[in-house]
C-alpha cells in the first residue's frame, strides 16, 4: 500500500486487496474501516480511480475501474464501498459540476482529504427517490437544507454529502459540508451487511450553505446528477459483487478440496460438485455482464445505463448465490465470525437491495427490452430508483 503512482490502476487495486486481505474481518467485527486505510486507499489513488490524471485520480477506465472494485469487493464489501460513495459524488461533480466546483472538490476527493457520502434515502423515499421531503430553500443570500436522510454508507465519518432535496417542488442536490450548523449524525450499528461501511442516519436542521453548493439548476437534481450518482453506484457494486462470487467460490473449492467427510474428499460428492458447477456458471456470466456494461460505458452507447442495472441485478444474484453455497459447503466454517463467505453472504444480500432493488431492477430491464420493440415510454427511469446508499 504504497503511495507510489502505478500505471494500471487494476494492479493498484489487487496489490492493495493483498495488502489487507487478512485485517478485513476484525473491520467487520468493530464496524469500522480504519482512518489508516483510508489514507492507504487515497495515497493508492484508489478513491479517485476513474477521476481525470487532470483532477487528480488515476484516469482509469470503465474495466479497470471495475476491477478495482472486484479485488477490494472480494475482501470487503465496506472497503469496495468507500470506493463506491466517493466515486459516486465525483462522477455527479464531474459529469455536472461548475468548473470551479471540480476545481475545488475532485481534487480533494481524489486525494482523500474530504470522504464523501451520498444522502438521497429516506423513511418514505427510497425505491422511489422522487418522494424526497428533504427541503432546499433560497433564504438571502444562503440555501437552507432541513431533512433527514437514512442509511447512508460513510455517513458516520464524511466530511460532505451530496444531498437529494427540494425546492419549490423541483428536485435539487447540494453539497452540504458535515461540519456546518445543523448537521446531526446517528451512527447505525449492528446492520445485516457492509458492517464496517459506518452507516448512520444524518438530519439537516435548516443547515445553510452557499449557492456555489447547489450543483446543476433546481429540477435537474434527480435526473441529472443523482442518476449520474446512481448509474456510477450501480456499476461499482456490480462489479464489486464479482468480486465476492469469485473469492467465495475459491474458497470453497479449496475447501472442498481439503476436507474429507466419511473418508472421501468434498470434492468427489456429486451434490458438492453440483454447487461448484452452479457457482462457476453465476460467477462468469455477472463477469461477462459487467465486462460488456464497461464496454458500453466506454463507447459512451446509449444503452450502457440499462445494461449497468441488467449488469448490477446479475451479479448481486450471483453474489448472493455463490456466496450460499459457499456457506454450504463451508459447513460451521462458513458459519465462524471470521469466515470470508459468511460475510460475503451477509453483504451480498444488501447488494441486492441498494442503488436499486432487485424487483425495480426487473422492471427496468423488462422495460428497455419493450421499448426496443416500440411498447412506448419506460414506466420507470433507472435514474429515479433507489436504495442509494
Amino acid at each position: 500500500m504504497s503511495g507510489t503512482a502505478v500505471a494500471d490502476p487494476a494492479a493498484v487495486g489487487a496489490r492493495f486487496a493483498d495488502a489487507v486481505r487478512q485485517d478485513a474481518a476484525a473491520w467487520d467485527a468493530r464496524g469500522e474501516l480504519p482512518a489508516e486505510v483510508r489514507r492507504a486507499l487515497a495515497q493508492d489513488g484508489l478513491l479517485g480511480a476513474d477521476l481525470p490524471r487532470r483532477h487528480g485520480g488515476l484516469g482509469a477506465t470503465p474495466a479497470e475501474l471495475g476491477e478495482v472494485c472486484a479485488r477490494l469487493g472480494g475482501v470487503c464489501g465496506s472497503l469496495r464501498g468507500l470506493v463506491t460513495v466517493q466515486g459516486m459524488v465525483g462522477a455527479a461533480l464531474l459529469r455536472w459540476g461548475t468548473a470551479g466546483q471540480r476545481e475545488r472538490w475532485l481534487p480533494a476527493l481524489a486525494r482523500g482529504e474530504l470522504i464523501a457520502a451520498f444522502a438521497a434515502t429516506e423513511t418514505e423515499a427510497g425505491s422511489d427517490l422522487a418522494a424526497v421531503a428533504t427541503t432546499v430553500e433560497r433564504h438571502g443570500d444562503a440555501y437552507a437544507v432541513s431533512g433527514e436522510k437514512r442509511w447512508i454508507t460513510f455517513g458516520e465519518i464524511a466530511d460532505v454529502y451530496l444531498v437529494l432535496g427540494r425546492t419549490g417542488g423541483r428536485p435539487a442536490a447540494v453539497l452540504v459540508e458535515a461540519d456546518r450548523r445543523g448537521v446531526r449524525r446517528e451512527p447505525v450499528r449492528g446492520q445485516l451487511g457492509l458492517r464496517a461501511a459506518q452507516l448512520a442516519h444524518v438530519r439537516f436542521d435548516d443547515v445553510r450553505v452557499p449557492p456555489e453548493n447547489v450543483v446543476a439548476p433546481p429540477g435537474f437534481g434527480l435526473s441529472h446528477v443523482v442518476g449520474t450518482a446512481l448509474d456510477h453506484g450501480r456499476f461499482t457494486v456490480a462489479w464489486g459483487c464479482v468480486g465476492m462470487a469469485e473469492a467465495c467460490l475459491d474458497a470453497a473449492a479449496a475447501h472442498a478440496v481439503r476436507r474429507a467427510q466419511g473418508g472421501v474428499a468434498l470434492a468427489e460428492h456429486q451434490q458438492v460438485r453440483a454447487l461448484l458447477g452452479r457457482a462457476v456458471v453465476d460467477g462468469r456470466a455477472a463477469r461477462e455482464l459487467c465486462l460488456r456494461a464497461a464496454r458500453l460505458r466506454a463507447a459512451r452507447a446509449p444503452d450502457a445505463v440499462a445494461e449497468t442495472v441488467a449488469a448490477k441485478y446479475a451479479a448481486a444474484r450471483a453474489a448472493t448465490s455463490v456466496a450460499g453455497s459457499a456457506v454450504q459447503i463451508l459447513g460451521a466454517s462458513g458459519c465462524a465470525p471470521d469466515s470470508l463467505v459468511g460475510r460475503c453472504y451477509r453483504d451480498a444480500k444488501v447488494m441486492e437491495i441498494i442503488e436499486g432493488s432487485a424487483q425495480v431492477s426487473e422492471l427496468i430491464i423488462a422495460d428497455h427490452l419493450l421499448r426496443a420493440h416500440g411498447h412506448g415510454p419506460a414506466r420507470r427511469r433507472p435514474e429515479d430508483e433507489g436504495e442509494g446508499r
